[in-house]
């Protein structure tokens, strides 16, 4: 067989990256073992059925052949609309961007902004395809890290350092965050992006998470002054309206650089199912009231994980402002959090991700995903505590 491109062989690096815990959790539950599933970002809630209805009958009616390639009018227009309304940034048709999720928005962006070999920046800890993403793209991912302390917010001196170092062309940020659920707070939103200006960088803001705000306020990064220019910002009904499985994602972007980008699309995966964007429309026109129905399980279960949290003095957990995780500091066993991820898996059944899949940044610490009804959240981080308790006496 001809060689494989160097990119498609480089897109992931060798070794583990700690995901072996919930394939090995996958596998128990398929031969029959009972696991109480913390690991990825998946509702426990399907799609709204009235979203689906309408998804059906805009398949029924036709609109199943090619759609428009930038997406259809309508919706860009009601994303358009959206964005103005909540960051006060005029914002049109003509600077969005239908995608097939906010993945393979995070996809388009690099190929957009970074040529080969390129230094695109990340903040760790990170969702865990950044830096597969950005190698996709031919450019080269450099982690940011940050410190538990400062609740992993990046330091605009630490990125503006790096950024000369390396002559980087990109900075990639995601607030509310995943893993950590931290919320960037204005102060330094207006540190990074004085540090894009001074460096000429490109900002990517993923705001997918932009709906679940529970302590604090969101604020987008294009929204500062002299940032609409140079930031691109990845959205998504995904988490936002429980439809990770639809594959509607967006950018929003001065309008060279969506002009681009739609380009892209053509050449690309030709536009996102007409019938799907309808069912989007329909979702967005509905307003906020189903947007706070898929989040508010989200804000009781921080709430309740807190609550529990806070009655013991051996898992420490991050201040949780958004998303729907918490990240646990679970160093006071001695573990690292794979080791403890896999333990805990073996002796109690209960499945996290270990802060070691979202870079360096978060050794020590494993990531819960708030995606299961309260009394089984509530019995597994109790067994949780009182595991990780057991391990330090």
């Amino acid at each position: 067989m001809p060689e494989l491109s160097q990119r498609i062989q480089t897109l992931n690096t060798a070794g583990s990256d700690g995901w072996e815990v919930f394939y090995r959790a996958r596998q128990m539950i398929a031969a029959g073992t009972p696991v109480t599933e913390l690991t990825i970002g998946e509702h426990d809630i399907r799609t709204h059925p009235m979203i689906l209805d309408h998804m059906h009958e805009r398949a029924r009616a036709g609109h199943t052949g090619y759609a428009a390639v930038p997406g259809i009018r309508p919706l860009r227009d009601a994303i358009a609309a959206r964005v103005t309304a909540r960051t006060g940034t005029d914002t049109t048709a003509d600077n969005v961007v239908i995608t097939a999720g906010g993945q393979a928005a995070l996809f388009a962006s690099h190929i957009a902004l970074c040529q080969p070999g390129d230094t695109a920046l990340h903040i760790d800890p990170y969702y865990a395809t950044y830096p597969g993403t950005v190698r996709g793209a031919s450019a080269i991912p450099v982690a940011i890290p940050t410190r538990a302390r400062d609740a992993f917010l990046p330091d605009p001196a630490v990125v503006d350092r790096i950024a000369r170092e390396t002559g980087a062309r990109s900075l990639l940020i995601n607030t509310p965050n995943n893993p950590t659920g931290t919320v960037y707070p204005r102060e330094t939103l207006e540190g990074l992006a004085q540090v894009c200006i001074d460096n000429d960088l490109w900002l990517i803001s993923d705001e997918v998470y932009d709906t679940q705000i529970w302590d604090g306020h969101h604020l987008s990064p294009r929204a500062l002054p002299g940032m609409a220019e140079r930031t691109l910002v990845i959205g998504s009904m995904s988490k936002s309206h429980a439809m990770t499985g639809s594959r509607v994602g967006w950018i929003v972007g001065p309008q060279p650089a969506i002009k681009h980008l739609i380009d892209l699309s053509t050449n690309t995966n030709y536009g996102v199912p007409g019938y799907i964007q309808d069912a989007a429309l329909f979702a967005l026109n509905e307003g906020t009231w189903l947007e706070t129905e898929v989040g508010e399980p989200f804000r009781r279960r921080r709430a309740l994980a807190l609550d529990i949290l806070a009655a013991q003095n051996t898992v420490t957990a991050i201040p949780s402002q958004g998303a729907m995780y918490v990240m646990l500091d679970i160093r006071a066993t001695g573990l690292s959090g794979r080791d403890f991820a896999e333990r805990l898996l073996d002796a109690r059944h209960i499945a996290v991700m270990p802060g070691e899949s979202f870079g360096a940044s978060a050794a020590g610490h494993i990531r819960v995903a708030l995606t299961v009804e309260d009394a089984l959240l509530a019995q597994a981080l109790r067994e949780l505590c009182t595991f990780a308790k057991d391990l330090t006496t």
